[in-house]
């Protein structure tokens, strides 16, 4: 499966538009990672502990998306956005949403 932000893929012209694709991920944070991350504001450096868990949200989120392309027929997906948000109470769900158009190329 070929992934891309780009409306297409130098080289492999789409022969086929299998329609919108998309992947949800929503993920809690604990207590435990915001005390460590509110010391790391205070004194400085990254939130390994938050970096970890949005980059698994992320990928999660992509790895849906593309399991729905492939169900459709596509081996490839173009134009993906990648958007992040916090909802729940005082923000403490972190959701990841990917979309994109599968395609045959």
């Amino acid at each position: 499966m070929i992934l891309s932000t780009t409306p297409q893929i130098e080289g492999h012209p789409i022969r086929e538009y299998k329609g919108l694709v998309t992947g949800e991920t929503i993920i809690g944070a604990n207590m435990l990672k915001d005390l460590f991350a509110s010391i790391r504001d205070i004194i400085g450096g990254r939130a390994g502990s938050y970096e970890k868990v949005l980059y698994e949200a992320k990928e999660t989120s992509i790895k849906e998306m593309m399991e729905r392309a492939e169900a459709l027929g596509a081996n490839a997906v173009v134009g993906i956005d990648i958007d992040y948000e916090t909802i729940g109470a005082n923000s403490s769900m972190l959701m990841v949403a990917t979309s994109g158009t599968a395609v045959v190329i």
